[in-house]
């Protein structure tokens, strides 16, 4: 074998194995980031869930909160106000003419 081809054989070994060392590298650095993108995804899930609770919580307060204020406003408001008109019973609303039958009802 000459000179030459072994250069050319030892050139084309060393720059075979550069590449393929780097595509090897390459591979398990872009295995670890999207490894840590799945980690950083599941935490910012674990962040919205808690902070979706923490909503959820504080509007459940606050439906408590109107809800006694409600609740705690209509005995103020009939205390101070006159007090509230019964409906009428429905047999007063009737006008005299459904009350007694009429002569041509019966036949």
């Amino acid at each position: 074998m000459s000179l030459t081809s072994k250069i050319t054989l030892g050139l084309a070994v060393t720059v075979s194995s550069a590449i393929i060392g780097y595509v090897h590298y390459k591979q398990s650095e872009d295995r670890l980031k999207l490894h840590e993108g799945v980690i950083r995804d599941v935490e910012q899930q674990q962040r919205r869930k808690h902070e979706n609770r923490y909503t959820l919580q504080q509007q459940i307060d606050m439906t408590k909160q109107l809800k006694a204020l409600e609740a705690s406003a209509p005995s103020q408001s009939q205390s101070q106000s006159q007090p509230v008109q019964q409906p009428k019973s429905p047999a007063t609303n009737l006008k005299a003419s459904d009350k007694e039958p009429s002569s041509t009802d019966s036949v």
